[in-house]
């Protein structure tokens, strides 16, 4: 989906949660009074890990959420994140590799063996293993942990607990602006044809509410169940990759499925609905857009009318110059002073194009029907710059 829903976000950019300061150690109550030493599950880190590797795509995109990247020396081959493929690809089993390239802290999902833990600890790593989360609270678990890790139980944990709040506000804005229906719509995630599926106990479930849909197998758990409950749930809709799609929609089997016989079988990658990044907004974006394409349209309108005012209105201060991150200077911080005036900034203006301007322009660009690229071309300064440009608001 290359252009997102004008109408199906109003980002609100939130304050800190205010949380209590333990002296140090755990996290489990809140932020620590100092960084380090920091205790995460049962692993204790005495200092900031000089290097970071990460072997699950998931904790890759939280990493990238948090704007964290720069620590990262390495990742394994599932982290097909864009902004990753210039890292070396490690496994498990990589522990001198690693070590060559400056790794301390290794962060997975999948526990290493007595053999792989041992070489890592001799090679001077710790490896630190992390749950996924399944709810809103595992987010925000997730994040400060990911986050206390790196960069201590006070600093980290506290922007932990502002990228995760800023991801589940921005779904939230998601489901408020679905049109209201006495109909319940349907729908899951189909993994393969063997049973295996998103049920309620994934951070799935929680992007099927947020889009306005309920998951047919909310009240099943462990991601597994018998084949023939597909036919009887009978969703409204079905997502899945490409490969299962084929799949079932050549499959005589499924052929009386509603959601077969509407073409409601929606392609979408497993990695969409198990990143718990900034991946989790582009997916809920696109299943509010699949089930309700009335927002699709009312955004193309939109786009189309503030395109059209933009020519005749707005100041003279367009910028001509793509800005991106890493940029510095007046131009940039004329566009932060834009953004800020419109309500899009949470930090202070500094002529510095970092993650904050990222996401401002991110939210930006969603809101007035635009591709979420996080980059100030210029058709994007020239709505910005225009009368046209909408604001975000709070309601």
């Amino acid at each position: 989906m290359k252009r997102f829903v004008a109408l199906l976000m109003s980002i609100c950019m939130v304050a800190l949660l205010m949380t209590g300061c333990s002296g140090g150690g755990g996290i489990e109550d809140g932020a620590n009074a100092s960084d380090y030493p920091v205790t995460v599950g049962d692993v204790t880190l005495s200092a900031q890990p000089g290097g970071v590797a990460v072997l699950s795509d998931n904790l890759a995109d939280v990493v990238l959420a948090l704007g964290y990247e720069i620590d990262l020396k390495a990742r394994s081959e599932s982290c097909t994140q864009t902004e990753l493929k210039v890292l070396p690809v490690v496994t498990m089993d990589d522990a001198e590799k690693m070590k060559s390239l400056g790794v301390t802290l290794l962060l997975t999902e999948d526990e290493p063996t007595e053999e792989q833990k041992t070489a890592l600890q001799n090679s001077g790593i710790t490896p630190l293993v992390l749950d996924t989360a399944a709810s809103r609270k595992g987010l925000q678990r997730l994040y400060t942990e990911v986050a206390s890790a790196m960069r201590g139980g006070n600093t980290g944990y506290l922007h932990g607990v502002e990228a995760a709040e800023n991801i589940l506000t921005t779904l939230d804005d998601i489901n408020r602006v679905i049109p209201d229906s006495n109909t319940v719509t349907t729908a899951c995630y189909l993994y393969d044809l063997d049973g295996h599926v998103a049920t309620g106990d994934t951070f799935c479930d929680v992007l099927f509410s947020c889009s306005g849909v309920t998951n047919a197998f909310k009240g099943e758990k462990g991601g597994e169940i018998e084949m023939d409950s597909l036919k009887r749930a009978d969703p409204d809709y079905i997502f899945c990759s490409s490969e299962v799609k084929e799949q079932l929609m050549s499959d005589k089997n499924y052929a009386s499925l509603t959601a077969v016989k509407k073409k409601h079988v929606v392609e979408m990658e497993a990695s969409d609905v198990t990143r718990m990044g900034r991946t989790t907004i582009l997916t809920a974006t696109t299943m509010a857009g699949t089930v309700y394409p009335e927002l699709l349209e009312t955004s193309e309108e939109s786009s189309q009318e503030e395109s059209s005012q933009s020519e005749s209105s707005g100041t003279e201060n367009t910028g001509t110059t793509t800005l991106k991150k890493g940029d510095e200077g007046d131009a940039v911080m004329a566009l932060q002073k834009r953004l800020d005036e419109l309500g899009y900034m949470f930090v202070a203006c500094s002529g510095t194009y970092g993650d904050a301007t990222v996401q401002a322009v991110m939210d930006f660009q969603l809101l007035n029907g635009m591709e979420t690229t996080g980059i100030a071309d210029a058709k994007m300064q020239k709505v910005l710059y225009s009368d046209a440009a909408v604001p975000r608001t709070d309601e």
